[in-house]
């Protein structure tokens, strides 16, 4: 499948990542579009089941945006 540069949401730099992952709407859907190109269909079907829940979609919203301004790579849900 694709490869992803060091960065995720397709090889954007960190500054428009973050600012990207803070809008969740966009967040979501680019975290599974992510996913889905990764390859990780189960990955991209997880974080759509877990977008669908309240509490799901704050945890990954969370984790998304600290691990973004962290490490530069969104929350591996599964790490395949």
């Amino acid at each position: 499948m694709a490869k992803l540069s060091s960065t995720d949401y397709f090889g954007l730099n960190q500054i428009i990542s973050v600012i990207c992952a803070i809008i969740w709407p966009v967040g979501w859907i680019l975290g599974i579009a992510t996913r889905l190109l990764e390859g990780k269909i189960l990955a991209g079907i997880l974080r759509l089941v877990l977008a669908f829940t309240g509490i799901g979609l704050l945890v990954i919203w969370i984790a998304d945006i600290y691990m973004l301004c962290t490490t530069k790579r969104i929350w591996r849900v599964i790490n395949n």
